[in-house]
């Protein structure tokens, strides 16, 4: 009867340790900021004379939580000021945002939409 119960208490522990990791990874700050970002560049009217465009977009987070863009890294011009004036000065709610933290987001429009990849870990 003790080796019984022994096992059942190891089995909830382990059983309550996996819903914990799956929580945390459902609520990824850096995703759910990604997220945001993507919101915010929707509904977009490019006309492409390329196949593709691509951007590195550079920023940081304000005390108000407002992206405050850094640099777009691109070639086009009207790329980068599209992503400047969609995402400056915006608010997010990220909540393991900090003041003064940098974040790299790749950007890349493809036809008539925008698609974005996760940055790597």
């Amino acid at each position: 009867m003790r080796k019984l119960s022994l096992v059942l208490a190891a089995a909830l522990l382990l059983a309550g340790g996996n819903l914990f990791a799956n929580d945390s990874r459902n609520n990824d700050p850096k995703k759910d900021l990604i997220v945001q970002i993507g919101d915010l560049l929707k509904n977009n009217n490019f006309i492409l004379e390329e196949e593709d465009l691509t951007a590195e977009v550079l920023f940081t987070l304000n005390h108000k939580n407002e992206i405050v863009v850094i640099s777009v890294d691109t070639d086009n011009e009207i790329l980068e000021q599209f992503v400047k004036s969609r995402l400056n000065y915006q608010h997010v709610d990220i909540a393991a945002g900090k003041e003064g933290n940098m974040y790299t987001v790749p950007v890349r429009i493809k036809g008539y939409y925008l698609e974005f990849t996760l940055p790597r870990s």
